[in-house]
């Protein structure tokens, strides 16, 4: 067990860009893609990663933290629980026990899913199983039961599985994404919140109408409605807003116009490569299996956060959850480290509201409003998990936590269900088992209308 844990260590410490090839390429073998085509496939979709994280990593957050973190200082904003960013989450979720074995245990949940019909997604994301680790490190401290964390990890899987699922036909559509969906334990939290509150949008007269997104500006105001001007514009009022120079201003500005244009472009070449893939394992599903439906690639919700509608409200939330860290009543967390995934909370919320920019800001205000009250109510279970593997606490920080997976609605459900003890164990076993049969039932549903469109 010792040499397999080592091993998936090794290869979840090689990162995306390097793995993602191999893993792509193997795929493609496996769904009769062919030789060539697996390779090509296989190398594209690494550099595509390449690109999204340069872009993401470079220009993102080289500027868009630097002008946060000069707001939190010209305004004296002070609170006493440092975020410390998704990495060190990350680090601590697969530093515990749970995280020692969640990537051989996910893959073969996945695998078990599949052989079952309960998922029609191959989550070949294997580092972002780390979601669901986090979640299970903090049941188990709560507990006191490694084994209770370990089955709240597996939990917490096959529910975002499930989501990934039925999201992914608004994932081909409105992000330009064929044969992928998104079972990222983060993005796909807020799916059914979006699916609730877009629901009670339609139901307000006046309200529903309202609709703001890329299409509707560039018809109204033409090219001053394109993404590069208004990530322009917002980079403009931001550094207005920090307090930034004349240059300083007008570098971000030029920076988060340039994050607009060119995520698209690194996501449209990530496809290029995992589209003939994606073609392949769905015809090889079709081919042998009747009840099966259509076979997705699960990738990193990364892939999706380009989306102009995205980025511009995450770029408006920014400034604004800083400020309402401050003024909201029981909230303990300053935002910082984890402020440049905004963008990755709003990926599934765009395709779920059609586009709609107006919808989608006011869901992902109260997504961050809620979110600060549980980062704070979990920030001392996180504490704990990140010293019991030793990790290097922020100088003059007593407690910690994160925007992701600290503020995480369904990490906070499922940890404080099992607060209730086994009863609240059962609980979430009978409600991710439910989903699992519910998405049977669906992915055979649609299989039998795949198979009847074909006989025509």
């Amino acid at each position: 067990m010792k040499a397999i844990i080592d091993f998936f260590q090794f290869i979840s410490g090689l990162g995306v860009s390097v793995v993602m090839p191999f893993v792509i390429f193997f795929v493609g073998l496996f769904f009769k893609a062919g030789l060539g085509k697996s390779l090509r496939a296989g190398l594209t979709v690494g550099v595509g990663f390449i690109g999204l994280n340069l872009v993401i990593n470079n220009l993102l957050g080289t500027t868009l933290a630097p002008a946060v973190k000069q707001m939190v200082t010209r305004y004296g904003l002070h609170l006493s629980v440092i975020d410390v960013g998704w990495p060190s989450a990350a680090a601590i979720a697969m530093g515990s026990t749970v995280g020692l074995i969640i990537i051989p245990l996910g893959l073969l949940v996945n695998i078990i899913m599949l052989l079952t019909n309960t998922t029609q997604t191959v989550d070949v994301d294997i580092w972002d199983y780390w979601h669901f680790a986090f979640t299970g490190a903090l049941v188990a401290i709560l507990t006191r039961s490694i084994f209770l964390g370990i089955i709240i990890a597996v939990i917490n899987m096959v529910i975002i599985m499930v989501l990934g699922d039925i999201t992914a036909p608004e994932v081909e559509k409105s992000l330009n994404l064929p044969g992928v969906s998104l079972p990222h334990g983060f993005t796909a939290a807020y799916a059914p919140i979006a699916m609730v509150f877009n629901k009670l949008f339609d139901l307000i007269p006046g309200v529903r109408n309202i609709d703001i997104n890329t299409k509707t500006l560039q018809k109204r105001f033409g090219v001053f409605g394109e993404p590069i001007l208004i990530g322009t514009a917002l980079g403009l009022i931001i550094g207005i807003v920090a307090g930034y120079n004349v240059t300083k201003v007008l570098t971000l500005a030029i920076s988060l116009g340039a994050v607009l244009v060119l995520i698209p472009k690194m996501a449209a070449l990530l496809m290029e490569g995992l589209l003939p893939v994606s073609d392949a394992a769905s015809d090889f599903v079709k081919n042998r299996f009747k009840n099966r439906g259509k076979i997705y690639i699960g990738l990193d919700s990364a892939v999706g956060v380009g989306h102009p509608v995205t980025l511009s409200i995450a770029f408006v939330l920014v400034p604004l959850v800083v400020f309402l860290a401050v003024i909201l009543p029981g909230n303990k967390v300053m935002p910082f480290a984890d402020l440049s995934v905004i963008p990755w909370m709003l990926v599934l919320i765009t395709p779920i509201v059609k586009e709609n920019g107006f919808r989608e800001l006011i869901i992902g205000f109260i997504c961050l409003t809620v979110g600060l009250w549980i980062a704070t109510d979990l920030s001392p279970m996180i504490t704990i998990a990140a010293k019991n593997v030793n990790f290097s606490m922020p100088n003059g920080a007593a407690a910690i936590s994160s925007i992701c997976d600290g503020a995480n609605p369904l990490t906070w459900i499922l940890v404080r269900l099992n607060g209730l003890g086994y009863f609240g164990t059962i609980i979430s076993g009978i409600i991710a088992f439910a989903m699992a049969l519910w998405n049977r039932s669906r992915i055979k549903k649609e299989a039998k209308i795949l198979h009847n469109a074909d006989a025509k």
